[in-house]
């Protein structure tokens, strides 16, 4: 009864165009001794089918075997062997390559009827028989550390494991990309290939696997291999700035007031500190403070001759194993001045004129005073002197 609801449902199937496979996860192999071997079957038109073996070869074979994530074909063989078929019969249209990674991109699949011309009994079925899985590689480091600065150079090393197939090339994936970002190969079969990223900046951070390629007529991958993270930094040369009390003249601070050095960078990262040198004739004097945004301010209350010299900054980060600094900022001079007088020289010279003036003006009105008050004082002149005898004393009268 069954077998006749699927002849109905071939003929009714018979003139409908070849439809694609959906994807890799619509084929299976079933009846064989492993994951790896049996009858070939896909998922088409809600049920599980079988594929007719007219036009099947070692090509199709190898895909579905690369589908299966299992090793190089080693033959393709007739269904037969591994039991009978039930349900739908597919016919596969045009061939693979052997490259393909699925049979969605190589073939078209339209079901058998027995009104077709091609012969599909069991003994007529595509099977497969794939060898084991390759091994996965190792991802390693050759260096200690797994954070760069921009500009250098990151050297891995891939390394698969011993089987019976010739290795060619290996290739180095960063995550999220679909074609390799080194590929080395040399033409002769070996185990270890050294991948290195040259030149690497922020946008090589992230996480790299490697493969690696084996030719059995067709090239087939290994699987991934595990997963190293790198970081790339790239630290901007910080910036400097200072801010004094108010009335400080520009470029130094007043003895005794306020300084406040800020640094800042655009190229901040999480755990950072900042690190302000002060250059003096006679040393250099460091100060650290950390840095939980991207600026931070060193703060010097009470300014003395020792804070005078240049100051610069950088920007410090460890990260990986190492410590990263950025450049040094540009230099930024710094002297401590005593307050400046009350009045300026000019003022006192200008002041003093003012007060000598004034001096002189009030000495000039006074001895006019004076002399004003002896001229209203002084007797009237005399126009003749007479003395005249009165009790044995002369005395001057006037004559009028």
């Amino acid at each position: 009864m069954l077998r006749i609801l699927v002849l109905a449902l071939g003929c009714i199937l018979a003139f409908v165009e070849f439809v694609d496979v959906s994807d890799h996860a619509h084929v299976r192999v079933v009846g064989g001794n492993s994951a790896c071997s049996g009858k070939v079957e896909i998922y088409l038109g809600l049920q599980w089918g079988t594929v007719c073996d007219q036009s099947w070869d070692l090509n199709d074979a190898h895909v579905v075997c690369r589908e299966l994530g299992c090793g190089p074909a080693i033959n393709s063989l007739s269904g037969g062997m591994y039991g009978s078929t039930y349900g739908a019969i597919w016919l596969k249209g045009e061939p693979c390559s052997g490259q393909e990674h699925n049979l969605a991109q190589c073939s078209k699949f339209r079901m058998w009827s027995s009104a077709s011309d091609e012969v599909c009994s069991e003994h007529n079925i595509a099977g497969v028989q794939c060898s084991v899985a390759l091994k996965r590689p190792t991802l390693s480091l050759l260096s200690a550390y797994s954070a760069y600065s921009t500009g250098e150079a990151v050297r891995f090393s891939c390394t698969a494991p011993s089987n019976h197939y010739a290795i060619f090339d290996f290739h180095l994936f960063k995550s999220g990309a679909g074609t390799p970002l080194v590929t080395q190969g040399t033409g002769a079969p070996r185990t270890r290939a050294e991948l290195t990223l040259f030149d690497v900046d922020a946008s090589y951070q992230g996480r790299y696997t490697c493969l690696y390629t084996v030719q059995t007529g067709v090239a087939f991958n290994s699987p991934e291999s595990n997963s190293i993270d790198i970081i790339v930094l790239d630290l901007h040369t910080p910036q400097i700035w200072y801010n004094t009390s108010v009335g400080a003249p520009p470029g130094g601070v007043t003895r005794g007031g306020t300084l406040n050095i800020t640094c800042s960078t655009s190229s901040w990262y999480p755990g950072g500190f900042f690190q302000l040198r002060l250059i003096r004739s006679n040393g250099t004097v460091r100060h650290s403070v950390s840095a939980p945004s991207s600026s931070r301010t060193f703060f010097f209350p009470n300014a003395q001759a020792p804070l005078e010299g240049y100051y610069r900054c950088a920007y410090h980060i460890q990260m990986g194993g190492r410590t990263f600094i950025s450049r040094e900022s540009q230099p930024l001079p710094i002297s401590v001045r005593d307050p400046e007088p009350l009045l300026s020289p000019m003022a006192v010279s200008w002041l003093v004129s003012g007060v000598t003036l004034i001096v002189a003006i009030f000495m000039i009105l006074i001895t006019a005073w004076v002399r004003y008050k002896k001229k209203k004082k002084k007797p009237v002149e005399l126009e003749r002197d007479s003395r005249t005898c009165i009790d044995n004393t002369y005395v001057s009268l006037p004559v009028k």
